[in-house]
């Protein structure tokens, strides 16, 4: 009997991955981080990094130990679970944007990837622009308007932002 591969133990990703993506105000770096380590503890990274393991082997006797390749009917289940997870965690607007018909996990993730990334420079100087003419007269009190600079620049960083 085969062993139960630990991400079809996965119940309830909104558990682990408690961000729901958006295309205008989502933290696409911390979601990815958080899936990225979420992959890694089922085992199931390379299903959207091909090539890249949990741990990946450094001697020829270490490699001899690695997990046996997935049989392609697993592959395909976990590759629909991971899509599911993906999917599970994104906005609805995202998802028309990214989903098809019998797509690969990786190339799902290569869509919002390409999304969020692709237009870095010009979402980085919107955001230092709306940092520079935010206005405490805007706001009803100091905290309401430090939480929005806060929130400004916490996008500015997940956006790998110099000077925020």
């Amino acid at each position: 009997m085969d062993k139960l591969h630990p991400a079809i133990t996965v119940t309830n990703i909104k558990n682990f991955i408690p961000i729901t993506l958006e295309q205008e105000t989502g933290p696409y770096t911390s979601w990815a981080e958080l899936f990225k380590i979420h992959y890694r503890a089922y085992e199931v990274l390379d299903h959207i990094i091909p090539g890249e393991t949990a741990a990946p082997a450094t001697s020829d006797k270490e490699k001899s130990k690695e997990t046996p390749a997935v049989s392609k009917e697993l592959w395909n289940r976990l590759n629909a679970i991971i899509l599911q997870w993906i999917y599970g965690t994104i906005s609805i607007d995202l998802l028309n944007t990214i989903i098809k018909p019998n797509v690969a996990a990786e190339a799902a993730w290569t869509s919002l990837s390409n999304i969020f990334r692709d237009n870095r420079a010009t979402r980085a100087i919107y955001l230092q622009n709306q940092f520079s003419n935010t206005k405490l007269s805007s706001f009803s009190n100091m905290a309401a308007y430090c939480k929005e600079l806060k929130i400004l620049s916490d996008k500015l960083s997940n956006m790998d932002t110099v000077g925020f």
